[in-house]
């Protein structure tokens, strides 16, 4: 199943945990507790935990920061190299899940499914469970937990900009039910509250579509780069081509004059929402 690159692989993580026991042996070394050392690195207690216990991706940020911390050693960025499993996630998106770890601004338009990042548990099950061919119970449990976690990006990174442009088929097609849907557009109401999240909506009767070659994601980096992503059928292409990102981002401008306004779009949700 399509949809920000949580696909069908179930990988090992022999490398995270390996990679999150030298950070906690290092960390213990030095005589700090995970308290003491969130902090010095910038990173919430609970991010730590997680790359400690092999449940999450560090980014390169995370291990410049403890490098800092740990005296300049080198080692830490050496056990970073060999890092190239991240279980739940589909070979292609790891490059654009690292690099949305430090975005300042992450731009998403679907017309598939609702973007992973504002999933509720009940609509994930839905679509994982829909997959074909089936997936294992242990598969399922596995995508769903690399999803929840990527969520993390809307409740930490508050300094971060994000827009979802959706169109409304996504929440009139009924995905794992009525019951799922009115879970799905509350969770989705929810999430997009924070003033550093916006979420338009396409209405069906738009005479204009300035995406109709498909879903895209944009971000842009701390120094300025922009890159954007596109998701197929069992494939995804991070691209960084100056000229095929400059094009995306004006397709998608345009779209977001389109959609209907913030205010208007979660009119519109509410009335889907009633209508169930």
């Amino acid at each position: 199943m399509a949809g920000d690159g949580e696909y069908d692989e179930p990988e090992s993580s022999d490398s995270l945990r390996t990679f999150g026991g030298f950070v906690q042996g290092l960390r213990e070394h030095a005589g700090l507790t995970r308290e003491e050392f969130q902090p010095l690195v910038r990173f919430s207690k609970h991010t730590i935990e997680s790359i400690e216990l092999g449940r999450r991706m560090p980014d390169r940020e995370f291990v410049e920061r403890a490098e800092a911390v740990f005296g300049e050693t080198g080692a830490l960025r050496r056990a970073f190299t060999h890092l190239t499993r991240q279980p739940g996630l589909a070979t292609w998106f790891k490059k654009w899940a690292r690099l949305e770890q430090t975005a300042v601004s992450l731009d998403t338009y679907e017309c598939r499914l609702v973007p992973g990042l504002l999933q509720s548990g009940g609509y994930m099950r839905a679509v994982f469970e829909d997959d074909t061919p089936p997936l294992s119970d242990e598969q399922v449990d596995t995508q769903l937990a690399a999803r929840l976690d990527r969520q993390r990006l809307l409740r930490e990174r508050s300094n971060t900009s994000f827009s979802f442009i959706i169109d409304e088929a996504v929440f009139r097609r009924r995905i794992g039910g009525a019951e799922v849907t009115a879970g799905l557009i509350d969770h989705v109401l929810l999430s997009t509250e924070p003033r550093n999240v916006v979420l338009q909506i396409m209405p069906l009767d738009c005479e204009h579509h300035a995406c109709l070659s498909g879903p895209i994601q944009l971000l842009e980096t701390p120094d300025g780069r922009r890159f954007a992503y596109s998701e197929g059928q069992q494939n995804g292409r991070l691209i960084s081509v100056v000229k095929e990102v400059v094009v995306l981002h004006q397709r998608y401008a345009t779209l977001r004059s389109q959609a209907l306004t913030p205010k208007d779009s979660r009119g519109l949700l509410e009335r889907i929402r009633g209508a169930l």
